[in-house]
């Protein structure tokens, strides 16, 4: 492994070798002995061809290997190519050439430094990227000539920080010092682990005082980092409850339903999407399966729309001003609901796999992470918002809604069709509730109980927002979202929402409308 290591380091100084050279050290590769295999690759790695990394990689796969006239191949998914031409030919008597454990390990660490000389800068990276993830103590010679000869700036920083990992480990004192002050600047939780040891028994006093300092530095920028993650992914929640209880808002508001079976228009709007993604996946081809989310959520509105019209008609409108019956009626209509998809759809999970667009994320500092299907989630429900907005304000169905929404008799006296527009405002707020599931089938597995995690979350940001208030509902989904993440890291999830809960009912207490109440004649009478 030395003799590997130096020869990576002479071939660093050391001029391209000759076209005969490489062909002929690869051909040693097929030796008897596994001594002289490794004294082959040492021969190889000297070289400085960037053609010696991908043969090592093969040999230490097992994907390398040799015909009867001494041609060595590179075998790839069921196919041969030559080792030294690349082309691709026939291998009828092909053998492979077999390796120990020792001469693996040292052909995947001379296949990884020969990726810092390679002259493509992604191959570059990736190999500067494995070596600040393993540092090998070995490699330090290797690792400090290639990061000398790098100019790309962002690959020039992983060598640096690679360098100052590797220097920690030295018995010269001001080595680790200079390697604690570059790296007391890093947001790493695994720097932080590295600089413990030095921090806690090092036995420089100043290697350990810098040590300590760092660590210290670390930890408070780290906390600062849980703070940005909280927050985001209390926005993120509550993004979520405002797609939930947006509905519930709507309808809770105009006519004061008690709506057990809001949850189950939310799993509706889930399954909605999911039988979207299947026909999409069996009627349209591949490149095409990123647009059924698109068709999925007018898809999952006009869905759910019909169906709370229907129970609108059919139950709802017969038991107003009977809130314990609405109730109670609503909530065996949620169970029947359950049971219908347990029978249509089975009641194990159901994936619903997230689009191209929607996959990965942003990476920040500090392992800190931006999703992009909480992103697109986020910025939706703020649609969705404006967009209900605005035909509140400005639509003839919102003026109606309003209106009966302030003074009921008054609006019926003025010939507002008020039967109508109570079908219509139970469709509306159930058709938002199914588009709350297709996004809330892109953050998790689809299940006939997924709208029971909502319902309650639901109630309590309208009741808190204040009843039939958007603004409202905006403010107390994202003050609840903020507060439960906030709280989780030192009371837990499940304390955290027992001290939302009892915060809200003393809020309640002491403000019955809520943060924002409507007003109006009834309202006000």
């Amino acid at each position: 492994m030395l003799k590997l290591v130096l020869a990576l380091v002479a071939l660093l100084v050391c001029s391209p070798a000759h076209a005969d050279d490489f062909a002929g050290a690869v051909r040693a590769l097929n030796a008897d002995s596994f001594s002289d295999k490794l004294t082959a690759a040492d021969t190889l790695a000297a070289l400085g061809d960037g053609r010696a990394a991908a043969v090592f990689e093969a040999m230490a796969d097992g994907r390398l290997y040799a015909t009867a006239d001494g041609t060595i191949l590179i075998e790839q998914n069921g196919s041969y190519r030559d080792a030294v031409s690349g082309a691709t030919v026939a291998a009828s008597d092909a053998a492979a050439i077999t390796v120990n454990n020792r001469l693996r390990g040292a052909l995947r660490a001379a296949a990884g430094q020969l990726g810092l000389l390679n002259s493509d800068p992604v191959i570059r990276q990736q190999a500067a990227e494995s070596m600040l993830a393993t540092p090998n103590p070995d490699a330090a010679d290797t690792v400090r000539k290639a990061l000398a000869a790098e100019t790309v700036p962002a690959i020039k920083a992983l060598l640096s920080q690679a360098v100052a990992r590797l220097d920690l480990a030295d018995s010269d004192p001001a080595h680790r010092l200079s390697a604690i002050a570059q790296l007391a600047a890093s947001s790493d939780p695994q720097v932080r682990g590295l600089l413990q040891p030095l921090a806690d028994s090092d036995s420089d006093p100043q290697v350990k005082a810098a040590a300590q300092k760092a660590v210290s530095s670390i930890e408070n920028r780290l906390g600062l980092i849980g703070i940005g993650v909280n927050i985001f992914q209390g926005i993120s929640l509550g993004s979520v409850l405002l797609l939930a209880a947006i509905g519930l808002a709507v309808t809770f508001g105009v006519m004061g339903v008690i709506n057990m079976a809001h949850g189950e228009m939310i799993m509706l709007g889930a399954y909605t999407t999911f039988v979207v993604q299947e026909a999409v996946r069996a009627l349209l081809p591949p490149d095409y399966f990123g647009l059924y989310l698109m068709i999925a959520v007018p898809v999952a509105f006009v869905v759910t729309f019909a169906v709370g019209v229907l129970l609108e008609r059919t139950v709802i409108r017969f038991l107003y001003g009977r809130p314990l019956e609405t109730m109670l009626a609503t909530w065996g209509i949620s169970l029947m609901l359950q049971q219908l998809v347990r029978s249509l759809f089975g009641a194990s999970n159901r994936e619903v796999a997230n689009p191209a667009w929607m996959t990965g994320g942003i990476e920040l500092i500090g392992g800190f992470t931006l999703t992009y299907n909480r992103v697109v989630i986020i910025l939706f429900c703020l649609a969705v918002l404006l967009a209900l907005a605005a035909v509140l304000r400005w639509s003839r169905f919102g003026l109606f809604m309003r209106a009966v929404t302030q003074n009921r008799p008054m609006a019926s006296a003025m010939g507002i069709p008020t039967g109508r527009v109570d079908a219509a405002t139970f469709g509306l707020g159930s058709g938002i509730a199914g588009i709350a599931g297709v996004a809330l089938s892109q953050i998790g597995n689809v299940s006939p109980n997924l709208g029971q995690g909502y319902i309650v979350d639901s109630f309590m940001v309208v009741v808190f927002g204040g009843v039939g208030s958007l603004w409202g509902t905006l403010v107390g989904a994202l003050s609840l979202g903020l507060v439960n993440k906030l709280l989780e890291p030192y009371a837990g999830a499940m304390l955290g929402k027992i001290l939302v809960l009892v915060a809200i009912i003393l809020f309640i207490q002491k403000r019955p409308r809520g943060l924002f109440a409507l007003k109006g004649r009834s309202v006000e009478g």
